[in-house]
């Protein structure tokens, strides 16, 4: 009998384990996916969140464009320059969302920096996740106990 919900146990875990991993099936495809088709898919999404119009619509795939040419000089000046990552990453967060104030409306600007805000935060927890909790300095004595 033990044998028997020991086995149940253990094949309700990895079935469970096997779930988790389908949770985001598309990131596998935009992977694939050329800049280009990533940059429409990314338009296609914001006009369905944000109800943006043709003009709009144009405007983000030329800025989109634009970006993914910087990023990749960006990429390549970051691996000269170790350590400013941060705070080039910050700056090209702060251009993004000046550019964004341009071409969205006040209404369509709120939503889109609340929806980044949300994509911000599910990123955060799942490198968290990631890292595990047993970390050192996850603990109440802060790292403390690797003498014990």
């Amino acid at each position: 009998m033990k044998k028997l919900i020991i086995a149940a146990l253990l094949v309700v875990g990895v079935s469970t384990f096997a779930q988790d991993r389908k949770e985001r099936p598309q990131r596998g495809d935009m992977e694939k996916m050329t800049p280009e088709q990533r940059n429409e898919k990314r338009v296609e999404r914001m006009t369905k969140e944000l109800n943006l119009d043709a003009a709009q619509q144009e405007k983000l795939k030329q800025f989109y464009a634009d970006e993914a040419k910087k990023r990749e000089a960006m990429m390549a000046e970051m691996k000269d320059k170790k350590g400013q990552g941060r705070e080039m990453m910050g700056q090209q967060m702060k251009a993004t969302e000046a550019k964004m104030k341009e071409i969205l409306t006040a209404e369509q600007f709120t939503k889109w920096k609340s929806n980044q805000d949300k994509m911000r935060e599910r990123m955060q927890q799942r490198m968290g996740e990631r890292q595990g909790g047993g970390m050192m300095g996850d603990g109440p004595r802060g790292g403390a106990d690797m003498d014990n």
